[in-house]
């Protein structure tokens, strides 16, 4: 293991051989169980090994967040968002060491591995202010001297199954939210990213222990997809916000409703960027490259496909060509590199895969792909982003792949660009690039874009947490961060009261004894 990030281990609590679950503050696991190693993509290299929880230890996990949440739940709003406000500023503290775990354990160049940290930085930030704007509606009743309001609740211990590409910030947007409303979490993070998720539990253990909060508010639970499937199918747990594939969702959709639950699914994305004829190229181009190879193309958010006018075809397929051509690709703890690794073999292989479907299907690949050989891509998890110019209705277009795979469609009016951005199972993010303001609006409008995030002359990829995050369609219909994503966290309660002397009926209903 490289010795910066031993150091950096240590600076948060993780000794290579003692990661495990965690009840709160208190570490545990059998000693027996089995342990989950952590390989970082960068080098190859294992980090630390976590203990895998059993099914006792999630009985106790449960028992626990139960219990806590009876307390935390009487905790006044403002003061639960003062203990978040503290996690923020905890994390601040953190920033570089949690950031450059993240990039080491994921793969993600430094810089997003920075973002990651700020973005939870932010989010803690905006659930300070929320705790103190829960608000809920007054309505006038139609019967007299009778007042009508709704208040909201919390629901108690939220489930909470997060994806190796963020395998922090999104758990952050979640827990920040769900902690001020009220409730307590249980957090299963991916089995690929363990150790960023056991820092993370570390961080805010300690900020709960300092303001003499008792264990189970914030809880880690390691494990593999069964620890994923007692999560989903217990009825203790009455929401469960999970990201991950389309193919997952569908699982946890189906699990949670046949208990009646409730799910807040982020699934996959399939995001297209329209660039109109009245684009800025040069600024369409910034876009596209971040949105197509940042996070070597695992994001949610990932620019996969560009649907661009014939009239500026050439030339932006031009300029893309000779961009891809300076992208460097390498370690992602030196920042002159652009791109990092795909987080395993596994991806590696998907990755060619779909390349060769591609080209089964007639993909004409204006930058070749493939895997980078050779000691600094020792890992064997590098592999060159490549672009090729497809059909919208090729069977692997219509799929996400999570690689740095970006597919050109041509198109000659703004309204055949619509129905081909549309034109996927997928609706998380889109873009169109152009100058001029009724293409825009029009991309905007309820004929246009049907994705949950549209944007205009920006990319695809790189969400403010200020506005509601999540798609439509396979995406999975949740809504998380920012606007009134908070209710997903809460139960409604309808309230009226009588203060007359009488007890009239609603709908003018008789009732005379």
């Amino acid at each position: 293991m490289r010795t910066e990030i031993q150091s950096i281990l240590n600076k948060l609590g993780i000794k290579a051989d003692n990661a495990a679950f965690s009840t709160g503050s208190v570490w545990g696991g059998d000693a027996n169980a089995k342990s989950l190693e952590s390989y970082s993509p960068v080098d190859g290299k294992i980090i630390a090994s976590a203990k895998v929880a059993t099914a006792e230890d999630y009985e106790l996990i449960v028992k626990k967040s139960q219990e806590a949440f009876k307390h935390w739940r009487t905790i006044p709003a403002p003061k639960r968002g003062e203990i978040v406000r503290q996690f923020g500023d905890a994390l601040r503290a953190n920033k570089d060491a949690l950031g450059t775990l993240v990039s080491y354990e994921m793969g993600k160049s430094l810089q997003e591995g920075f973002g990651e940290v700020q973005e939870m930085i932010d989010i803690c930030d905006f659930a300070v202010g929320l705790s103190r704007q829960l608000y809920g509606l007054t309505m006038h009743s139609e019967r007299p001297n009778h007042r009508m309001y709704e208040q909201w609740h919390p629901l108690g211990p939220v489930g909470i199954i997060s994806a190796f590409n963020f395998p922090v910030a999104v758990w952050s947007w979640n827990t920040a939210l769900a902690l001020v409303c009220g409730n307590v979490c249980i957090w299963k993070p991916s089995e690929k990213t363990p150790l960023t998720a056991v820092s993370c539990q570390h961080i805010i253990a300690q900020v709960f222990k300092d303001n003499n909060i008792p264990e189970g508010v914030c809880n880690l639970i390691i494990g593999d997809k069964e620890v994923g499937e007692w999560m989903t199918n217990d009825v203790r747990v009455p929401l469960i916000s999970a990201t991950g594939s389309t193919r997952m969702g569908k699982a946890v959709a189906a699990a949670v409703g046949a208990r009646l639950g409730k799910s807040l699914l982020e699934l996959g994305g399939n995001n297209a960027i329209i660039i109109s004829a009245d684009a800025d190229l040069d600024m369409s181009l910034i876009g596209a490259v971040f949105g197509a190879v940042g996070t070597a193309g695992q994001r949610c958010t990932s620019t996969r496909r560009l649907i661009i006018h014939e009239d500026v075809y050439d030339a932006f397929a031009a300029k893309l060509v000779k961009a891809y051509g300076q992208i460097r690709i390498g370690d992602p703890l030196d920042q002159n590199n652009h791109v990092g690794p795909l987080i395993d073999t596994d991806a590696v292989a998907n990755y060619l895969n779909s390349i060769e479907k591609c080209k089964a299907e007639g993909g004409n690949f204006l930058v070749e792909g493939g895997v980078l050989e050779g000691a600094d891509y020792a890992s064997g998890c590098y592999v060159r982003p490549c672009i090729a110019e497809v059909e919208n209705d090729f069977k692997i277009v219509q799929h996400e792949t999570f690689a740095p795979i970006l597919y050109l469609i041509k198109y000659k009016t703004l309204d055949e660009a619509i129905a081909l951005q549309n034109g996927v199972p997928q609706g998380l993010s889109s873009a169109i690039m152009t100058l001029n303001l009724r293409e825009a609006e029009q991309f905007l409008s309820s004929t246009g874009s049907d994705c949950g995030i549209a944007n205009v002359n920006i990319g695809t990829s790189g969400a403010e947490i200020g506005g509601a995050f999540g798609g439509e369609k396979e995406t999975g219909g949740g809504r998380e961060s920012g606007s009134d994503a908070w209710r997903a966290y809460m139960r409604r309660q309808t309230n009226t009261i009588n203060y007359s002397n009488t007890l009239p009926l609603a709908q003018g209903i008789k009732f005379d004894l």
